[in-house]
């Protein structure tokens, strides 16, 4: 026993720390990064949409090649990160990125372009279940919902960004050092993770035992107390909203077999897969539209181009501590909020003028909805399963929002060659309609009112003991 308890990891520091923040810190700019190398394809393909002679469908299918690549890793990654641990695979796949991006910028035919793209897609892959398996890993049940959502403005940042960084660099340099500049973080960031971001919390030496005590949702009895009655107070005040999202008690998944036959977890998975195909297809496709239909200069589109990811920035963040916070860790009334929204945004921008300010304002305001619930489908599994199991449940919902980002664009770019962009517009909004109706279908998974029950009449009793010894009891 002395000798097992020896070479469990502890942390070095006593002192109280937050390194918690450096991860998610690292975690932003990673998939930062890996956004930045999948979105500079939407905006170099109307330089060179002529010289390669590229149809609509074309563009679509680069898109689909580089999101089947990435669904087909979702899976096998999630079970591997599960076993063995996130650190290696996610540092390799980080560099394999940057190199599939660099070797973008070397293409001199469309079958290379769609090659590479597919192997992008296989390479980025572990990264999104890496993280997730990450912040299941590094943040309590508290604050999971807000790590969740920097996590997923950053693949929401890197658009921002990216339409007018790379319009400058096409116009200065060209479009091939798009992807030659493109390809240098993604090493540098995989050497940060390598360093400093270990498997587990308790493995790491920059932290320190009251963080891990907090990471674990082990609290003081007086703060046990404090909580359950604010949370107490706060469940009296949602009795209605429980009973639209159907709110119930649940015990964990914690076996392979409950995650795959839990019509919760694939309700949310189809729902995660039509929301990423209109996010992902509007990444694709916004910039083609801006100068082909709307007859924007590269620079001009460059900037509206950036508003829907600005908006999602917002979204996400906003979104994360909504749910967290005013919604007590329920997720899905951001889920259902974001359908019902986009539905109507994708309506509305039928009739958007080609005045860039006005357009840019509404791809902005489609960007802050399109995300309020767009992370919590991700963070949606881990009230689900068990702590061992989410990272296999995640991939499931990861692999259906990686094929619905493979396709959509795919139906997009043929939709195109066949009608125009009034029909792309409906179709995203009946997307966004039939994920509504899957979520009315979906239970709000409810786990710690049990857990926090149970943890607070042990403490409780704890307390009476020592009262009762206090007075001269046994």
């Amino acid at each position: 026993m002395r000798e097992a308890l020896a070479k469990k990891p502890q942390p070095v520091l006593q002192k109280k720390t937050r390194f918690r923040w450096v991860v998610l810190f690292l975690i932003f700019i990673t998939y930062m990064i890996a956004g930045a190398d999948r979105a500079n394809i939407g905006v170099v393909v109307p330089t060179i949409k002529d010289s390669f002679k590229m149809s609509n469908t074309d563009i679509g299918l680069m898109t689909t090649l580089f999101y089947l690549g990435y669904a087909a890793i979702q899976i096998p990654a999630g079970m591997y990160f599960g076993k063995r641990g996130v650190r290696k695979i996610f540092s390799i796949s980080m560099i394999l990125t940057s190199l599939a991006t660099l070797f973008m910028g070397m293409a001199n035919t469309v079958f290379q372009l769609k090659a590479l793209r597919l192997l992008l897609g296989v390479a980025e892959g572990p990264l999104n279940i890496g993280i997730v398996t990450t912040i299941n890993r590094w943040f309590p049940s508290r604050e999971k919902g807000f790590a969740t959502g920097i996590f997923m403005a950053a693949i929401k940042f890197a658009p921002a960004v990216v339409p007018p960084l790379c319009a400058f660099i096409i116009v200065t340099y060209g479009w091939r050092e798009v992807f030659y500049l493109f390809a240098i973080p993604g090493i540098i960031a995989a050497v940060l993770w390598w360093w400093l971001v270990k498997d587990k919390p308790e493995e790491s030496p920059y932290v320190s035992e009251s963080e891990l005590e907090y990471i674990n949702d082990k609290q003081p009895v007086e703060q046990s107390i404090v909580t359950k009655t604010k949370k107490s107070s706060q469940k009296k005040s949602f009795n209605w909203l429980d009973k639209l999202i159907r709110t119930k008690n649940i015990k964990p998944l914690d076996t392979n077999r409950e995650v795959v036959f839990s019509w919760n977890l694939w309700g949310c998975a189809l729902g995660y897969a039509l929301m990423v195909g209109i996010t992902y297809s509007i990444m694709t496709w916004v910039p083609t539209y801006l100068v082909e239909v709307k007859g924007f200069s590269t620079m001009k589109m460059g900037f509206v181009a950036s508003a829907p990811w600005i908006g999602a920035m917002i979204g996400n963040i906003f979104g994360g501590w909504l749910s967290d916070n005013i919604f007590d860790k329920r997720r899905k009334p951001n889920m259902l909020l974001t359908a019902a929204s986009t539905v109507f945004m994708m309506y509305s921008l039928l009739y958007a003028p080609n005045n860039a300010v006005i357009l840019g304002a509404l791809l902005l305001l489609t960007g802050v909805l399109l995300n309020i619930g767009y992370s919590t489908f991700l963070v949606y599994p881990m009230g689900l399963a068990s702590k061992d199991k989410v990272s296999f449940a995640a991939s499931i919902v990861n692999t259906a929002g990686s094929l619905g980002g493979a396709f959509a664009p795919f139906l997009v770019g043929v939709l195109l060659d066949k009608f125009d962009w009034n029909i792309v517009f409906l179709f995203f909004a009946g997307s966004s309609l039939m994920t509504l109706i899957i979520l009315l279908t979906m239970i709000e998974p409810r786990t710690e009112y049990k857990i926090a029950k149970i943890v607070y009449l042990y403490f409780f009793y704890i307390q009476l003991t020592k009262v009762h010894r206090s007075d001269g009891g046994l």
